[in-house]
């Protein structure tokens, strides 16, 4: 079993070093996607034969389609690497492993055929993807500003809809949501691109959705042939004390509840699941991160 660990990072350098170096093996290789807009300079000392930062970069906005973009890169650039990885799994620069990397690999060997992301039926209320995230124009950050006001005089004068019908884009396709992270089989990284190369309407359509990222690959996969393999995702982050749509940075507090759970609690529309990842970390978690070292190689109760 080959690990591909597909990261998109912006900042923390510092905690994309101990995430990488937690996550190291015979069996992974890291391909991160750095944030134009960041400083190359600032990662120059994170190095090795199974790292490799991607050459193609661009510009990441929060809820933009860029993020799909900057994930399309890393997941071509993984999917044409000659040692011809199994599994994909798509973390944060602040994420960092709640199991042993032994672990891990082990629970992605034993399931080979399970894609783990989240699905959920738009609109959902209790998992915030209401529908409007798909029926709002949203506007892009590198959309030409005279593409953006023409756009907005002609929907003040009713020429166009100020609310999209999705269903005119997506025929029969049920859209999906769920979290932006996930770890897909090579055969469903696969199907994505291949979909994203032949429904280039649908795609279109996404560009222009608020947080795509949590929507497009859920819509793809769930209305294929993939779904009866899909499981939740294996991310854990802390929505309870949100900021500004932010999740919570991890805290001391969290890790009796990381030592004495390996799992989810069930959910009516996720269901249960184990949970190996947690977001997020911060450049200062260093003592954090160590504590949390000691206790992830021992059994959860």
């Amino acid at each position: 079993m080959k690990i591909a660990y597909l990261i998109l990072a912006h900042d923390t350098p510092k905690q994309l070093q101990r995430l990488i170096t937690a996550l190291s093996s015979n069996s992974s290789s890291f391909f991160i996607h750095l944030d134009r807009k960041s400083n190359f300079a600032d990662f120059s000392l994170i190095k090795g034969d199974n790292i490799c930062f991607t050459q193609e970069r661009v510009p990441v906005f929060r809820s933009d389609y860029s993020h799909i973009e900057a994930i399309l890169i890393l997941i071509k650039i993984a999917l044409s690497d000659l040692r011809h990885f199994d599994r994909f799994v798509l973390l944060s620069a602040t994420d960092y492993p709640l199991r042993s990397t032994l672990y891990i690999e082990r629970f992605f060997e034993n399931k080979p055929d399970k894609e783990f992301i989240d699905l959920v039926a738009m609109p959902n209320k209790e998992h915030w993807n209401p529908i409007s995230r798909l029926t709002t124009y949203w506007y892009r950050p590198t959309d030409p500003w005279i593409t953006v006001i023409i756009r907005k005089v002609l929907k003040r004068v009713g020429f166009l809809p100020r609310e999209r019908d999705y269903r005119h884009y997506l025929g029969e396709l049920v859209p999906y949501a769920g979290s932006e992270w996930w770890a897909l089989s090579r055969e469903a990284c696969e199907y994505i691109l291949t979909f994203m190369q032949e429904e280039i309407p649908v795609v279109n359509f996404f560009k222009h959705t608020i947080c795509p990222q949590e929507s497009l690959f859920q819509t793809i996969l769930g209305n294929s042939f993939f779904k009866p393999r899909i499981v939740r995702g294996l991310t854990y982050a802390d929505w309870m004390g949100s900021v500004k749509g932010h999740p919570a940075y991890i805290k001391e507090t969290h890790l009796p509840f990381f030592q004495s759970t390996a799992s989810f609690p069930p959910d009516a529309v996720l269901g249960d699941g184990e949970m190996l990842f947690a977001r997020k970390f911060s450049d200062d978690s260093e003592d954090l991160v160590a504590k949390l070292e000691k206790q992830r190689n021992e059994p959860a109760g």
